[in-house]
């Protein structure tokens, strides 16, 4: 069930002053908060190390020796495996991180990954390996499931989406760090050219298992366990600079507050049932859902974990160019999307899906023509243009679902569902993506450049779906968003109560409900 918002921009000239006007890093506790933000963010950095230092180990002999060159289906299932531990986990994570706290789930998920990293590095057999790749898959969705629920509710207003934003973009931190660890190790002739980069993928679990109890814990979880004082002492000491009464945290609480008092009032069940029991959560979830099979299957998938096979196919097969490519295409990645990601409030969600959509098209498409051009005549010059346009794909993909898939599904749930909407959306991902490391080495291997003509059919899907049912949220708080999905309905309550007890506006001098709707549909047109 939707909960009501205070119908407040923190763009308006008229609630100006609630914001502190000094940039955040001459703030020192805005300073302080961003860096535990950042310890939060750096999850999503071991979901990607994980895919780039496959890409990385794939290409190395010595790993497809030890291993018995691994093909097919096996091959598929060495890939897969870590995304099918997350599957196991997924009934259980959004109860923990709703039950225990935001903290407690990373922590518990930081835990099972670094004893992952360890048997993964130490692994004597295939199944050692693989076992240890299905736990690390299982804490990850723990930690997964909860740290961008918590960025999202412990910024600074005004960052919160750009932060938000950059969880996801970081994804290439981690590949960006697995793909030159394997490219340096490369040199190394002994098994130690793949576990080193196995050991180190525990390094960013390490660091949050020994710091996560410093991260202030979620407001508006505290606020749902009745432990009101320990929320506002939070936004006081972050939010407001320490200022008991400072307007903005006055604003902040009681908004949160009444949005989840009215959760409680009118939802009959917040289990998964609730999801799809109003319009509005239905319009949410088919967009979650959607975008979360999306971000998987728009031909990304293919040079995420089958880089090597893709390039078999153009026919460059050396190891050394083939991992010297992967490492430069990170950074490449990381750019786009972390920039795209900034400039998600000023951009707006809406066109940078639709610019994403529409680039990502293209580019597979013109990918797909040189490929088969290289399968007709051999022509290097086609073999060259399909890197290029691997690039210009991802600048593409990463306009939008690098950094958006997570904010947006994150912004648009209200408190109440907030954890198994997103439980949802990363068992669509683990499902996608679980399909795609069997089918695409499969298909690959039986028809070659000819598979990438379903990706450019389904590329033209998305378009025109994410045309039709996207629906832009900038420039709107946490709660706020609940008005654009559920209209009206316990709105006028909630901004009535938070506005007025924060001392922020008076009734007389309140905007009427039915104005503020129609400003809000007029911005999304």
């Amino acid at each position: 069930m939707g909960a009501g918002a205070v119908a407040v921009n923190f763009q308006d000239p008229g609630f100006a002053h609630l914001i502190d006007k000094r940039p955040w890093y001459k703030n020192s506790r805005l300073l302080a908060l961003n860096g535990w933000i950042f310890l939060l963010l750096i999850t999503s950095s071991t979901n990607g190390y994980d895919g780039s230092m496959m890409n990385g180990v794939l290409s190395l002999d010595i790993f497809e020796n030890y291993f018995h060159h691994p093909t097919g289906g096996k091959l598929g299932l060495f890939n897969a495996i870590q995304n099918i531990g997350s599957l196991s986990g997924l009934p259980f994570a959004p109860y923990v991180t709703d039950w225990a706290g935001r903290r407690k789930a990373i922590f518990l998920g930081a835990c099972l990954m670094v004893c992952g990293a360890i048997v993964q590095t130490a692994s004597q057999s295939l199944g050692m390996f693989v076992g240890a790749r299905f736990l690390m898959g299982f804490g990850l969705t723990f930690a997964a499931n909860s740290a961008p629920l918590l960025v999202s509710e412990i910024a600074y207003p005004t960052q919160r989406a750009p932060l938000t934003s950059c969880y996801n973009s970081l994804w290439y931190s981690g590949s960006i760090i697995a793909a030159w660890t394997t490219f340096g190790t490369f040199y190394i002739n002994s098994n130690w050219s793949w576990r080193i980069p196995s050991a180190i993928q525990a390094l960013p679990s390490v660091l949050q298992i020994f710091l996560i109890w410093f991260v202030p814990e979620s407001p508006r979880w505290l606020i749902s366990k009745g432990r009101e004082a320990e929320a506002r002492k939070v936004l006081v000491y972050y939010h407001g600079n320490g200022e008991e009464n400072h307007p903005l945290v006055d604003f902040e609480f009681n908004e949160i507050k009444a949005a989840i008092d009215l959760d409680r009032t009118v939802a009959a069940t917040v289990g998964y049932r609730s999801l799809f029991a109003t319009p509005g959560n239905r319009k949410r979830m088919r967009i979650i859902i959607a975008l979360a099979f999306f971000s998987q299957w728009s031909g990304n998938g293919l040079v995420s974990y089958y880089l090597h096979a893709v390039f078999d196919t153009i026919g460059i097969t050396n190891t050394t160019i083939q991992l010297l490519i992967n490492g430069i295409l990170q950074i490449w990645n990381l750019f786009w999307a972390v920039g795209a990601g900034l400039l998600c409030d000023r951009a707006g969600r809406r066109p940078l899906f639709l610019w994403s959509c529409a680039g990502m098209l293209v580019f597979f498409v013109m990918q797909t023509v040189c490929s088969a051009r290289f399968a007709v005549d051999g022509s290097q010059a086609a073999a060259h243009a399909v890197i290029a346009f691997i690039f210009l794909f991802y600048a593409a993909y990463d306009i939008a679902f690098s950094p958006l898939i997570v904010s947006y599904s994150v912004e648009i749930l209200p408190y109440s569902i907030r954890a198994k909407g997103f439980n949802v959306f990363n068992f669509t991902i683990s499902l996608a993506i679980i399909f795609n490391q069997y089918v695409n080495p499969v298909a690959l291997g039986a028809i070659g450049w000819k598979y990438y003509i379903v990706y450019d059919c389904w590329l033209a899907f998305e378009l025109v779906f994410c045309y039709l049912f996207v629906i832009e949220t900038k420039n709107h708080t946490l709660e706020e968003t609940a008005a654009i999905f559920d209209g009206a309905e316990g709105l006028e309550q909630v901004s009535h109560k938070a506005a007025v007890a924060a001392g922020l506006v008076h009734e007389s001098r309140e905007e009427s409900l039915s104005e503020k709707v129609d400003d809000i549909h007029k911005e999304r047109a």
